[in-house]
């Protein structure tokens, strides 16, 4: 594996090429310095995938808009873990689940950070029910099936943030939840891919989500009931992951929906997934879908 910190960026220097990078300050919160308009600088891989990024080069370029660490065409479906927080079982008051909850998500949900504006589905405008939810995201990085939770790390690519944008009214009007979560442009991920070797426990992490500054969820994620073994290995029994496979992990308590009053997501507002130490600040901006 021969990075670090993966960041899939368009150049300054040509908004329409898209280049892979490992930025040239290693502590550097990308997705925060980019949004405040700092010039953040990325030493050049060779290769052209997440995937298969090839080694670094000479080349340093300056990052102009900020990827999904992975193309659309690259993810596949989306796996979806929910109820996957001791506190979030909490505050919706259900029991603890014995075994991981899975949705899915199509390709199509998979969404830049800002500048890429995050849209707000017509009908979601009209119920007034855009949710937010603050997440980790795997990426599985070798074809994988019915690989057991000893193995399950061996097959990790990295870890980003993700926002799992969720239309409330058409999540509990029905049991399955695929297409209250499946919406375009419904699963923002990044702004960096994070080796397993820089983050060797994710246990460690800790994870907060910021609506227009205010922190509205903040959690450890040792607080998740099944780990990041247990999910991988769970999701591919029976099931082959392709590489390139992103899994979100579920969201700690503090969502929209059960706060009171409650906190959903307008034209205009900006949510921040901020995962600390090196995964860093995933920015989006909502619009209303025209």
């Amino acid at each position: 594996m021969s990075f670090k910190r993966l960041v899939r960026f368009a150049p300054k220097s040509d908004d329409s090429a898209v280049v892979l990078g490992e930025p040239v300050q290693d502590d550097i919160d990308v997705g925060a310095a980019v949004r405040k308009g700092e010039d953040v600088k990325a030493r050049v891989f060779s290769g052209t995938s997440a995937l298969n990024p090839g080694s670094l080069t000479d080349r340093v370029e300056s990052i102009g808009r900020i990827l999904s660490p992975l193309a659309q065409s690259e993810v596949g479906t989306i796996r979806c873990i929910g109820l996957n927080y001791r506190g979030h079982a909490e505050e919706a008051s259900l029991a603890i689940p014995s075994v991981p909850t899975l949705f899915l998500k199509p390709d199509t949900a998979l969404a830049d950070p800002w500048p890429a504006p995050t849209l707000i589905p017509k009908h979601t405008i009209a119920d007034d029910s855009a949710d937010y939810e603050s997440e980790l995201a795997i990426v599985i990085s070798k074809t994988a099936r019915n690989v057991s939770e000893a193995d399950a790390l061996d097959y990790v690519l990295g870890y980003t943030a993700a926002n799992d944008v969720s239309s409330r009214t058409s999540q509990f009007a029905q049991t399955q939840w695929c297409y209250s979560k499946g919406f375009d442009g419904s699963c923002p991920i990044g702004p960096v891919l994070v080796s397993p070797k820089v983050i060797p426990d994710v246990a460690a992490l800790r994870m907060r989500g910021l609506k227009n500054g205010k922190v509205l969820q903040e959690s450890k994620l040792d607080d998740l009931i099944f780990n990041v073994s247990k999910v991988v290995s769970f999701v591919s029994q029976g099931t082959t992951l392709q590489p390139g496979t992103v899994i979100i992990t579920g969201t700690p308590s503090g969502i929209g929906a059960f706060r009171n009053p409650k906190e959903y997501l307008h034209e205009g507002d900006e949510f921040v997934v901020e995962i600390q130490p090196h995964i860093g600040s995933l920015y989006n901006v909502f619009e209303n879908e025209k």
